[in-house]
């Protein structure tokens, strides 16, 4: 299991995806006309600093891509469900920046602030990246497999 090397790119994925949880990806401000000056941090479990109603959406995509590359990592023996599996994960990864646009979107019209962009918002990329890369040796190692039962 862990002498692959698509383990190795996914324990990446885990990693990275617990990080992401605790790491703010956006910060709204306001506006520089406004008499007072206000910053609010978005992250996956930063309701209370955002005055944003809903923000279920973002919790939910950053765990859901961590906790299933790690159910992934234990799929080893079932390769065309560990790829589809991954499939998912790297649909997961660019549906967290559709969210963060709706957040973006909806912080904008309701309250009026500017955003500027965290370095942390690029880990969704690097995480699709990652999956991908895993997702080519996992069909790799069941082509090898099938050629290997043919030979038999």
């Amino acid at each position: 299991m862990i002498q692959r090397i698509q383990t190795l790119y996914l324990l990446a994925v885990v990693a990275l995806g617990i990080t992401l949880c605790f790491m703010p990806v956006l910060q709204f401000v306001t506006p520089e006309e406004a008499e007072t000056l206000q910053i609010w941090e978005l992250s996956a479990f930063a309701y209370s600093s955002v005055p944003l109603q809903g923000l279920w959406g973002l919790t939910l995509t950053t765990i859901l891509i961590p906790l299933l590359a790690l159910v992934d990592i234990f799929l080893y023996n079932k390769r065309l469900l560990q790829a589809r599996l991954n499939i998912f994960t790297v649909m997961l990864c660019l549906g967290y920046y559709g969210v963060l646009a709706i957040y973006v979107w909806l912080a904008k019209t309701a309250l009026g602030v500017d955003w500027h962009i965290l370095p942390w918002a690029s880990i969704p990329l690097v995480c699709l990246v990652l999956t991908v890369m895993a997702t080519r040796r996992i069909l790799k190692d069941e082509a090898l497999v099938r050629a290997a039962d043919r030979i038999r």
